[in-house]
């Protein structure tokens, strides 16, 4: 007698619990992909000399929505050894004088600028040259609450990679060529050629101490028209300078 033939069935479905585990592992996953990224982001720019930095994209991008269409960002790279000496000392002199000695932080400099704005007055940062690099670079400037909090901590991240995965001498040469010095000039070249008409290698100390001096808020003030601020502070400056020692102090940094 010829047995009936049983059709096969559906699939069994997988057990209760098994696809949203697998999206749970994809959702835990997706912060570690972002951390190789960030750290995949520095390491490559220990060697490679970036071609624009993230405050650059923005800015570019302002000036096109507000229908400045003939706006160009003005930089151009240039290399440590190719800049007057006397303008990466002007720019730890003005921001970090212990840039040499600290590993991204200093907690000392935070402190002393948080009892100054205490007092009143001009408020004054604590960031370090190297915290300066991790947001000029990689970030945008915070607006509201949340945005503030999320760049800080962001910045704080990056400035650990910039420490642990570039030379002192490499934070120093890209943070000269990323900070802003006007409107728009970024780099020791661009505001070399905007405001004094020559190349960064040409910068004298004056000069560099003033393109120093604007900073960080050069928006605000003028290298090319110095008020009293900025020629006050160009002459602490260049004082700065000598105290730690001049163009020596860049052997500090090998």
């Amino acid at each position: 007698m010829t047995q009936p033939q049983v059709q096969p069935g559906p699939p069994a479905a997988p057990p209760a619990g098994r696809r949203p585990r697998r999206r749970w592992r994809r959702w835990l996953l997706l912060p570690v992909w972002l951390l190789l990224l960030t750290v995949a982001q520095v390491a490559v720019l220990r060697f490679v000399d970036p071609p624009f930095s993230s405050f650059m994209a923005i800015r570019q991008v302002d000036a096109w929505r507000a229908g400045e269409g003939d706006f160009r960002v003005a930089y151009a790279w240039r290399d440590l050894d190719d800049m007057a000496p006397s303008l990466p000392v002007a720019l730890i002199a003005a921001e970090d004088q212990n840039f040499a000695t600290h590993s991204g932080f200093d907690l000392e400099a935070i402190e002393q600028a948080r009892e100054r704005n205490a007092r009143g007055g001009r408020l004054r940062g604590g960031s370090t040259i190297s915290q300066q690099v991790a947001k000029n670079l990689f970030l945008w400037q915070g607006s509201g609450v949340a945005s503030r909090w999320a760049r800080k901590g962001l910045e704080s991240w990056y400035t650990v990679l910039v420490e642990l995965l570039w030379p002192k001498r490499r934070i120093l040469e890209v943070y000269a060529n990323v900070a802003e010095f006007g409107d728009g000039v970024y780099g020791a070249q661009a505001a070399a050629r905007t405001y004094f008409g020559r190349d960064a290698s040409a910068l004298t100390h004056a000069q560099s101490a003033r393109l120093a001096a604007v900073l960080p808020s050069p928006k605000r003030y003028s290298a090319a028209q110095p008020g009293p601020y900025v020629q006050r502070r160009t002459r602490t400056i260049e004082r700065n300078m000598r105290q730690i020692g001049g163009p020596a102090y860049l052997e500090r940094l090998d």
